[in-house]
Order: C-alpha cells, then sequence, then structure tokens
C-alpha cells in the first residue's frame, strides 16, 4: 500500500471525525484542513467539547483534551511520513555525508515518537489510524508526486530536493506543535509539541545551509 495516501487518508478521516468540516470550508479549499499559519485553529476549534469523544470512557477528559487527540492522531501520520522519506535518502548510494547523517538522524528522533503518541491514544480509548476518507490536510505533507520524484532521483538531485521537502515537512510540524502548545492539556503531549519546535527549528537552520553547499 502506497504510504503516502494511507496517511494522508489518516489526516483527512480525523478532521472528518473530529467534526471540522466546518472549520475547513472555511479556507475556501473545500477539502483542506485550516493547518497554516494564519489560519483558523483546527486543535482550538476542537477544545471547548467537555463531553468525552466517542469511544472513550466517562472521565476521560480529565488529564487531556481533544486538543491533545488531534495533536497526536495527525502527527503520527505527519511523522510516519518524515521517516518515509528519510528512509529513502538513506536507501540510496553516493548520498553527502551530512544529508545521510540527517535522515538517520530525523528516522532515529521520530519512529519513537510515533509509538509514543500511539501509546497515550490508546490510553485514552482514541483510535490511533482512522480509514475511510482521502484527501490532503496537513501542512508540509509531501503529495505523491513529490514522494515519486524523491525516490527516483539520484545524487545531489536527491540531496537536494529530500532537504527542500523536508524544511517545507518540518515547518508543518512546527506549526502543528505550536498549537498543541496553546491549547493541549496532557503535560507530556506539550512537553513533546515544545520538543519538537526545538529540534525541528534547528533542523531547518542545518538544512538550509547544506541546502547552500550543494
Amino acid at each position: 500500500m502506497n504510504t503516502t495516501i494511507k496517511t494522508l487518508s489518516v489526516a483527512a478521516a480525523l478532521a472528518a471525525s473530529l467534526g471540522l468540516a466546518g472549520c475547513a470550508s472555511t479556507t475556501g479549499s473545500g477539502n483542506s484542513m485550516p493547518m497554516d499559519q494564519g489560519s483558523s485553529n483546527p486543535i482550538s476549534s476542537a477544545m471547548p467539547s467537555a463531553i468525552p469523544s466517542a469511544g472513550m470512557t466517562p472521565g476521560a477528559t480529565a488529564d487531556h483534551n481533544q486538543a491533545d487527540i488531534m495533536f497526536a492522531q495527525m502527527m503520527i501520520p505527519h511523522h510516519a511520513q518524515a521517516v518515509e522519506m528519510s528512509g529513502i535518502i538513506l536507501a540510496k548510494p553516493d548520498m553527502p555525508a551530512e544529508v545521510t547523517a540527517l535522515a538517520t538522524k530525523i528516522k532515529a528522533a521520530q519512529a519513537p515518537e510515533i509509538e509514543q503518541m500511539s501509546r497515550w491514544l490508546t490510553g485514552w480509548n482514541a483510535r490511533t489510524t482512522m480509514s475511510g476518507h482521502s484527501g490532503h490536510g496537513m501542512t508540509g505533507m509531501v503529495d505523491d508526486d513529490g514522494i515519486n520524484k524523491l525516490k527516483s532521483a539520484t545524487g545531489t538531485e536527491a540531496a537536494r530536493l529530500f532537504l527542500e521537502q523536508m524544511i517545507s515537512h518540518h515547518e508543518g510540524a512546527i506549526n502543528m506543535a505550536q498549537q498543541e502548545i496553546s491549547a493541549g492539556k496532557f503535560p507530556d503531549a506539550v512537553k513533546l509539541g515544545r520538543d519538537i519546535v526545538e529540534a525541528q527549528q534547528a533542523e531547518i537552520m542545518q538544512m538550509k545551509q547544506l541546502l547552500t553547499t550543494l
């Protein structure tokens, strides 16, 4: 199964499950969630409900809220694509050592975070994956064409494409993490949001510098 299609399907299904279609329609796109900077905040939109989500046990909102759930459910496929992209570049021969080191670092950091967020969702009796819908919704996600280009690229072209795509991908993750910091309740999720912002801002600076050397 195409990993990118699957992860994008997860994101779109999440939007539908949390009743954010009305919020998404305000962007004018009709099929995208408003994750861009300056747009309405889907996590904030989910915040006011004091009623446990469907499938959650009574009192399950005591230590977390809908913002935490949305953060985890959306960040899991977002991280999964970063891991996929890193794996693609690591499988290519003759990559610059700095690019290989960065891809290794991203994969090593984000794969455990996926497992951590999955455990949170399981503990909250919330779904870790959702299917049945398609579309694009999260800022920074690379579309199928972009992933295919990365797979087929070689040498310096591949390294440059990876860095350019990952910069945009990181910017999307930072956007979501900042929303969690502002709206989240679960301390570990808020901490992860802060960690993502700190780590990925530094990696963006590193990637921009690497681009000047290629």
